[in-house]
């Protein structure tokens, strides 16, 4: 008896425990449950014969959704409000908890459902005005018929497929950590666009830039931090273009300010925005259209591959949306309605990141610590506070935290000077009022290129590089984005917030910003690189990416003939490194000079006997890619690492240029040894540690040291801590300065190559599929494609009725 009731209370008490939640993690008594929990998320393969009829709210005509092998649904409805309604339903049953996680980063309310490991994820949201901009940006898109439709539409899309699910039916995350899906709201798809504009152009350098000038005078930043690359550089639009347009008065410059306190002073008020990691090469993209002389059809062919975080699910999810004025495919961002990357009929375009100077920074001198005044034009002029809650799973009281905003934007950023609370203020695109959402609600109806001009018009941020073509065979790309008029080099250091002269003074007319249409080379192109040559009149940014990609891509189309959508396949999976065309054959004479060991001296024969190709199997590609950045650092880290300020480090353009064009400079000299070094010490001993730490890592020069197993690409569950839900280990070639720019976990998150012609032929991947629920065997269904640089053709219907051998169920979704 008494083991019994020993075992009865034992399964009281673990029953008890598995249904409350432990702090802030979730209870496993329900997401275990076999009625309710994880189990019930498992999915088949969907019956290509069925066919099921749903009764909705809110709908005005109905709606037929046929799905395709790969899970793609292709929707035809009646009208634009039905059409965005079934795109928010489609996307929300396959992609709910991603829109989820992803506005509740932007928003800052992560800590919400994870505790307190997430709440400076939410201070910088908060800190940054992300509720501010998306605020401002949700009066305008309502204040549209086009883009009010739409968002009205896609919210009770969403909202109709959350209603109908019951705590069974979350998605496993929801059910892993214990909350329950919401509401979803317009304001929610704004904060998916500011988390865009934070991904994209969320960064700045100028405190560390304003501490270089703060050590080394004008004369040696100059030297060392030009404005155009001094190597080479083939930049979007093509060298020598003529500017037909009357030019806007250029604002005048003011001297660069010095704010900086002594080294000894360092200190972060806690209140200021946290460290954020430096830019990530590799985080780009490319893009590029070749005209009717180029190709086999007789009509462009384009595409477009941007590089973003590698994630399950992926960042895209592809949809064709057919209506009245509209018959579009590509891929969109769940959360956003309409197609961001993409093809009609008659057009197709892509885009690539600018990488505009958005992003300033405004010392602020307050009247006093109450922070209700500051000094603006020889005056003091009134603060603007908004108090920012953020609720934390697990705690009683929400962490509150006042927000002072100037007419620059909020100052929360610091210099790390110090101080009692942050002092800079941040000017940024992600504040501007705008509607954007008209870009690609226009595109996606256009049939020319005057519409897709006018649709460049609506366009805020972040800058993007538009690839366009069309039927008419013309090709064209334009740099398009709300670019702040300033003088040459405004913001390139910390601002003075007090001056007038300092603030960003109007707008680059968007008919003025850099755009080129039918160039004589037959190609348009772009991959993060200088906008423009240096005739372009107005400031842009004083840098950009670094141009190897966009080298490789121009000689490619340049030479190319008789082109198809398979060319530019095999250029987009292109792993040919130009950045060690251009420096390896130097340090390799270097070190044929000195002394090496046997293993150093195999690792020198294999380099030697590279043909710069970055494949899977390369063991030269591993070693070159180890070295340059102990090369780099090797030369600047003795100078610019000084304790508790920042310092920027000069470019790899300028690194490379040192060492082809001044080798004889001081700065090879490691100031921190009684020794004098030289290039030929410093190239040496940057190869000796590159190998070192291969060695360290991955043992003796062996196939361990393939450059797929160094790089190690890997994509992750959106989690980052959930391993299960990863992929399996990849092997791939590639790099973030070459085309193929996939690193360890960066990477081409949508490959897609559009034929144009009479019928467009168009193929497209991604690494992923179109489901976020792990059990669906839509999860990965076209990673391997995609690990392999293939692309699936995709299925363009005309109409609902079209038979296609790759369509499966249909789904229509009635009036009730």
């Amino acid at each position: 008896m008494a083991k019994a009731l020993i075992s009865l209370l034992a399964t009281i008490t673990l029953v008890y425990i598995l249904n409350r939640p432990l702090g802030p993690a979730p209870a496993l008594g329900p997401f275990l449950s076999p009625f309710t929990g994880i189990w019930q998320n498992g999915e088949k393969p969907v019956d290509p014969e069925s066919e099921e009829v749903l009764k909705l709210d809110s709908l005005k005509k109905d709606v037929v959704i046929r799905y395709d092998d790969t899970g793609v649904p292709h929707i035809f409805a009646e009208n634009d409000f039905d059409l965005y309604y079934a795109q928010g339903y489609v996307t929300a049953k396959d992609r709910l908890w991603q829109m989820d996680l992803q506005t509740r980063a932007a928003s800052g309310r992560l800590s919400e459902i994870l505790g307190k490991a997430t709440l400076e994820i939410d201070l910088q949201s908060r800190r940054l005005g992300m509720g501010y901009g998306a605020e401002a940006n949700l009066k305008l898109a309502m204040s549209d018929p086009r883009s009010r439709e739409a968002l009205l539409g896609y919210t009770a899309g969403v909202n109709a497929y959350i209603r109908q699910l019951s705590s069974r039916d979350y998605p496993v995350e929801f059910k892993l950590l214990g909350y329950k899906p919401e509401r979803w709201e317009p304001i929610n798809t704004m904060y998916m666009l500011e988390q865009m504009t934070l991904n994209l152009a969320g960064r700045s350098n100028e405190v560390n830039m304003s501490n270089v000038l703060e050590k080394y005078g004008k004369e040696i930043t100059d030297q060392l931090f030009p404005d155009y690359p001094m190597l080479q550089e083939s930049p979007v639009i093509p060298a020598g273009t003529k500017w037909d347009f009357k030019k806007l008065l250029i604002p005048a410059a003011t001297s660069a300010s010095r704010f900086s306190d002594s080294l000894s002073d360092y200190k972060k008020p806690e209140n200021s925005l946290p460290e954020r990691e430096p830019e990530i090469e590799g985080i780009g993209s490319n893009n590029w259209a070749i005209g009717a002389e180029k190709s086999i059809t007789g009509y462009p062919v384009l595409a477009n591959d941007p590089h973003l975080d590698l994630s399950l699910p992926s960042i895209w999810y592809q949809v064709q949306l057919h209506a009245p004025e509209t018959n579009v495919y590509g891929v969109s961002l769940p959360g956003i309605p309409a197609v961001i990357i993409g093809f009609n009929k008659d057009i197709a375009w892509g885009v690539t990141n600018v990488d505009a100077d958005v992003f300033d920074l405004y010392k602020i001198r307050f009247k006093d610590d109450t922070r209700n005044f500051y000094w603006y034009e020889n005056q003091w002029k009134p603060t603007r506070k908004r108090e920012e809650l953020i609720y934390v799973k697990g705690e009683k009281e929400p962490v509150r935290e006042e927000i002072v905003y100037t007419h620059h934007g909020p100052v929360t950023d610091s210099d790390n000077t110090s101080g009692k609370f942050p002092t800079l203020a941040v000017k940024w695109i992600g504040h501007e009022p705008g509607n954007t959402f008209l870009t690609f609600y226009e595109l996606n109806k256009s049939r020319n290129y005057d519409d897709y001009r006018k649709a460049m018009t609506y366009f805020v941020g972040p800058a993007q590089n538009f690839v366009f073509a069309d039927n008419s065979k013309n090709i064209a790309i334009t740099v398009s984005g709300k670019l702040p008029l300033k003088y040459k080099d405004q913001g390139k250091f910390v601002l003075d917030g007090s001056k007038a002269a300092d603030d960003w003074q109007g707008w680059i007319p968007a008919g003025q910003n850099p755009f080129v249409k039918n160039p004589q080379r037959g190609f348009v192109s772009s991959a993060n690189q200088s906008s423009t040559d240096p005739s372009y009149p107005y400031y842009i940014n004083w840098v950009f990416s670094p141009s190897e990609r966009a080298i490789r891509i121009n000689e490619r189309l340049s030479a190319m003939s008789k082109a198809n959508a398979d060319s530019l396949r095999k250029l987009q999976n292109d792993n040919y490194n130009v950045t060690a065309r251009t420096i390896l054959p130097e340090l390799l004479h270097i070190l044929n000079t000195a002394a090496l060991t046997p293993s150093q001296k195999a690792s020198l024969i294999t380099l030697a006997n590279w043909d710069y190709q970055n494949d899977p199997e390369s063991i030269a590609a591993s070693i070159f890619e180890e070295w340059m950045p102990a090369l780099r650092s090797a030369i600047w880290n003795d100078e610019f690492s000084a304790a508790g300020k920042p310092l920027e480090l000069p470019s790899r353009d300028r690194t490379m240029y040192l060492v082809l064009k001044q080798p004889g400079e001081k700065w090879f000299d490691n100031v921190n040894t009684p020794e004098k070094e030289t290039l030929p010490d410093i190239a040496f001993s940057s190869f000796k540690a590159a190998l070192d730490t291969l060695n360290n890592r991955h043992g003796a020069m062996s196939p361990s040291w393939q450059w797929s197993k160094v790089k190690a690409t890997e994509i992750r569950h959106l989690s980052r801590s959930l391993k299960p839900f990863n992929a399996p280990p990849l092997t791939t070639g590639g790099g973030s300065s070459v085309v193929n720019a996939t690193t360890k976990r960066h990477g081409p998150s949508w490959r897609m190559v559009v034929e144009l012609g009479p019928e467009p032929k168009a193929y497209g991947i991604y690494p992923g599929g179109q489901s976020g629920n792990p059990g669906s065997p839509y999860y990965m269904n076209m990673l391997k494609k995609w690990e392999n640089g293939e692309l699936n053709e995709l299925v363009f219907l005309s109409s609902p009725d079209r038979s296609d051998s790759r369509l499966t169920k249909c789904l229509t979704l009635h009036k009730k």
